[in-house]
């Protein structure tokens, strides 16, 4: 089965093929296309919506006519069209739908509505080199710019949000604290970047809800306090490189152990074989390490399963991989018999 993925959620314009076995459900990808507005925004220090869903409007053609070099015939090979309905930015969210319902309703595929962050989870299930199989039940964590999400998943198809931020989502409090700290956008790859080396955790910043008898994340007070301690640094004229680097390794521990701990709490309760990351925050490779020697020492039976760098950041193979599953639940002729429910 070949399928099709429109990927608009945010800045990110993408367009991915992938071709899905039913029998072993492996998912290999055919082309993976990522036109990106990032450098506007970096001027910015942030996501400007007009202006993404402008440049997205420019890209979505040529990145679709691209994806389909791969192809002889895309009309005839691809089976059924994906696309992000959300959680997004509505302008840009509208550029990648409106043009996935043109193409599904002129080549009369299916069309497949997917959840923006069950594509990052479904970015696990894309082939890699040596990948082990995922086992269930899952417990996944979904960390980026702007959503911290835990949730369970017991089969495809059978999943159970668990917790979520209930204000700055971690990537969010990244780039914050990177502006706070004069660093470019985004902030998440030049904190760490700024920490690698530093080994002592000197400011030793609060870990919200670490302790929660939940799985719920807050990180606007974690914020406020790099916020207060840049503002005393500063009246002291002592915010100097070397203070910024602490401040950035002090930042990312408290981060990660809170999402650390939180993950493994669920992962114990629900009995999970397996945890599987996403997002951009998941492309951060010291909190992969923190991850593996944490199960290392405490849970070696669990299996830990992130996505490349490529694969973590917003891109159309991972929504074709999310609509794949997905689409796995509905027979080709309960779509085929409700025309209407795709093409109205």
């Amino acid at each position: 089965m070949i399928i099709l993925g429109i990927e608009t959620s945010c800045d990110e314009t993408s367009v991915g093929i992938i071709r899905a076995d039913k029998k072993n459900g492996k998912v290999e990808v055919l082309a993976n296309v990522v036109a990106s507005s990032l450098s506007l925004h970096a001027k910015t220090g942030g996501i400007i919506p007009e202006i993404a869903a402008r440049e997205q409007v420019k890209y979505i053609i040529p990145a679709i006519e691209k994806a389909f070099k791969n192809l002889s015939n895309a009309r005839e090979e691809i089976d059924a069209i994906a696309v992000t309905i959300g959680p997004g930015l509505i302008g840009s969210l509208l550029v990648g739908v409106e043009t996935a319902r043109a193409i599904a309703y002129a080549w009369k595929k299916p069309l497949i509505s997917v959840n923006h962050l069950f594509g990052h989870i479904y970015a696990n299930w894309i082939k890699q080199e040596n990948d082990n199989q995922i086992e269930f039940p899952v417990v996944a964590l979904i960390v980026s710019g702007g959503h911290t999400d835990l949730v369970l998943i017991k089969n495809h198809g059978d999943i159970k949000w668990l917790g979520g931020t209930r204000d700055d989502a971690a990537g969010e409090a990244f780039d914050k604290t990177g502006r706070l700290l004069g660093l470019t956008y985004p902030g998440g790859p030049q904190i760490e970047k700024m920490a690698t080396g530093v080994t002592k955790d000197i400011f030793n910043f609060p870990r919200p809800l670490i302790d929660s008898n939940d799985f719920d994340f807050s990180f606007s007070g974690l914020k406020t306090a790099v916020l207060r301690q840049v503002e005393r640094k500063q009246k002291d004229n002592g915010l100097n490189k070397e203070v910024v680097k602490n401040i950035c390794y002090s930042l990312q521990n408290a981060i990660f152990d809170v999402l650390i701990k939180k993950t493994m709490t669920a992962t114990k309760k629900f009995k999970a074989k397996s945890i599987v990351l996403g997002g951009g925050v998941a492309a951060n490779q010291t909190l992969k390490k923190y991850f593996e020697n944490y199960i290392k020492k405490n849970n070696p039976d669990i299996k830990l399963f992130i996505p490349p760098k490529h694969l973590c950041t917003d891109n159309g193979a991972m929504i074709c991989a999310a609509g794949f599953f997905n689409y796995e639940k509905t027979p080709w002729e309960k779509i085929t018999a409700n025309p209407e429910l795709y093409f109205d």
